[in-house]
């Protein structure tokens, strides 16, 4: 009976793990970025519940940008900026985890840039601007080609500082 019971416990263990890998593999970074994008709350919400759900390594970061981009859509003040210090608790920690990943500059950079001046976060837009740039050819092409796609309508990236063959 014991060893039933072994057994029963590491087959679930093994389902469990085999289900957090397809989740991880499974994650649409494409689809997190054409939600930044859209400034859908309703899209933003869906994206939160799967971001929510996925076993990857920026699962801080991506929940902060998406937090901060509901809070600019939401109507009431309090609520704003509740949603908006939550989310940049979570960027922020994310980044001073890992403060080589480029990918998450990108992401503090779009959040800056669009930010009322009145929460006073906007002092890192030149740095994260260059940082971007340095490590551009290092990031996964979805992340290049948001990146390229956000400089065409962005103040201080350029298109011109972000081609590569195929963008």
């Amino acid at each position: 009976m014991r060893l039933i019971t072994i057994f029963a416990f590491f087959l679930i263990l093994s389902d469990m793990n085999v289900q957090g890998r397809q989740k991880l593999q499974t994650f649409d970074t494409l689809a997190f970025y054409n939600v930044m994008a859209s400034g859908s709350l309703v899209n933003i919400n869906a994206e939160l519940t799967e971001v929510a759900a996925a076993f990857i390594p920026e699962k801080e970061a991506y929940k902060g940008a998406l937090l901060m981009k509901k809070a600019g859509l939401l109507k009431k003040a309090t609520d704003k900026l509740k949603i908006f210090k939550a989310g940049y608790n979570l960027l922020e920690s994310a980044l001073k985890k890992d403060s080589t990943n480029g990918e998450y500059h990108f992401l503090r950079l779009t959040i800056q840039e669009h930010a009322p001046r009145t929460v006073k976060y906007y002092k890192d837009l030149e740095k994260d601007s260059l940082y971007i740039q340095n490590t551009f050819r290092d990031l996964s092409p979805v992340i290049q080609k948001a990146i390229s796609n956000y400089s065409k309508n962005s103040k201080i990236l350029r298109p011109e500082d972000f081609k590569l063959k195929g963008l």
